[in-house]
């Protein structure tokens, strides 16, 4: 006899122990269970100090055990299948789990086959990712000794979109203070065409990156990485000749060069194959290329780009009215993290509780509401909070912190994220309780 629970949730993370604890909080059910066969859940936006040497690792884990809320039974095995017509969940070591209402939070998952040569490369030599092993990341920017620093991503959604230049700002500012800077040159190339799709944001940034002389280069597609030769590969996702200028110029001393491509521009080594081109590098921090976990890309609970399915105001999903999905999984055009799940889970915890009583779901709206804390440097940054429509939506409590603009660099805003976060994260928001 298979088990059988009334709200079964994939996932323990972010949002899947919030989903937890506020459905247990508002008694909603009392009969919850969790699949997720991790032993340790992680509270990873702290892992861009981590790489910038100002947080220790060890704070950033707890045992899984510690924070799945008592009430809900914790099934430490690995989701493997769907038969949603069933109401059934297949499990690795468990078999088939039966539920009334069933969570989709698993994540995402990092699928290195989309650029090759990372896979091999990461977490290795002079390449690192904040994504995947911070403490490595430390290593690298700690013991780099000048040349080309190459920050960059890949063009499929990430955990949170200004993670990859957040560590960038950090690390130009540790070599500054260690007399490296003066022989490095340090770009951002990304596939993007402007710094951050929010201009109140944007404008800031732009002044970081002036102050800071980084040469920005847009829509750079990353497609491989060759480690041995220390080469980054783009294919560049705009004619570079249309704009009248040729951008691979090694003669053009200009400061930039083509304001559309580049900003700063810099000499760096770069090798041209075909409609290639190779970033040769000193050190290489990137995100990995991100997708939805294997068993969600082949259910039937998809979207044509192979994201959860879901609507995006009321996280119910398009075709299973007892099926709800969130955080990083989850199909919405909206920047994937932590501060987005906070917003999500009520909607989601209102429309279960609700289906259970009435059989309807509430009238509770999320709008993409979003946040990227823009660590900008040592003791500054910048928050980034925004909704579907790009809208710049300032917290009215920040102004509790005396921060009048959280789009201009704060001292207040670096210990915002450094303590007080960190703090609201396990003791308020894993417990169920409103932040």
């Amino acid at each position: 006899m298979s088990k059988h629970y009334q709200i079964l949730i994939i996932g323990g993370g972010t949002a899947g122990i919030m989903t937890a604890a506020q459905l247990l909080k508002q008694k909603k059910s009392n009969s919850i269970a969790i699949i997720e066969p991790a032993d340790t859940h992680y509270y990873q936006p702290a892992w861009t100090l981590v790489g910038a040497g100002t947080y220790s690792f060890n704070k950033t884990a707890k045992p899984m055990a510690s924070v799945i809320p008592d009430g809900v039974t914790w099934i430490k095995d690995k989701a493997t299948g769907f038969d949603a017509d069933m109401n059934t969940v297949q499990t690795a070591s468990n078999g088939a789990i039966k539920y009334d209402y069933l969570v989709v939070a698993p994540g995402l998952a990092y699928d290195f086959s989309l650029v090759p040569g990372l896979g091999e490369a990461m977490d290795k030599g002079v390449v690192c990712s904040n994504y995947t092993n911070p403490n490595h990341t430390w290593n690298v920017v700690k013991n780099f000794k000048g040349g080309t620093a190459l920050f960059t991503q890949p063009a499929t959604p990430i955990k949170c979109g200004g993670a990859p230049q957040k560590i960038m700002y950090l690390a130009e500012s540790y070599w500054r203070k260690n007399g490296v800077r003066t022989n490095t040159n340090v770009v951002f190339a990304t596939a993007g065409s402007v710094i951050f799709g929010v201009k109140e944001i944007a404008k800031t940034l732009m002044e970081v990156v002036d102050r800071k002389d980084i040469n920005l280069r847009f829509f750079h597609k990353l497609v491989a990485v060759d480690a041995e030769k220390q080469i980054a590969w783009y294919e560049l996702t705009k004619d570079v000749k249309a704009s009248g200028c040729v951008v691979m110029s090694e003669e053009n001393d200009r400061d930039d060069l083509d304001e559309n491509f580049q900003h700063n521009y810099k000499n760096v080594q770069v090798t041209i194959e075909g409609d290639r081109y190779g970033i040769h590098f000193d050190m290489l921090h990137t995100a990995p290329p991100s997708v939805a976990p294997k068993f969600i890309q082949e259910s039937n609970l998809v979207n044509a780009d192979k994201w959860l399915d879901v609507d995006i105001h009321t996280m119910q999903h398009k075709k299973y009215p007892n099926i709800f999905g969130l955080g990083d999984v989850a199909a919405l055009p909206t920047a994937k993290t932590g501060a987005a799940i906070r917003k999500q889970v009520p909607v989601v915890v209102d429309n279960i509780g609700r289906m259970l009583e009435f059989d309807e779901i509430g009238t509770k709206s999320y709008n993409g509401y979003s946040s990227c804390p823009l660590v900008t440097d040592y003791g500054k940054m910048v928050l980034a909070e925004f909704d579907y429509d790009k809208k710049f939506t300032p917290d009215p409590k920040l102004k509790q912190l005396f921060i009048q603009d959280s789009s201009k660099e704060h001292w207040r805003l670096w210990m915002l994220k450094k303590y007080m976060l960190p703090y609201l994260y396990w003791n308020k928001m894993l417990k169920g309780k409103d932040v």
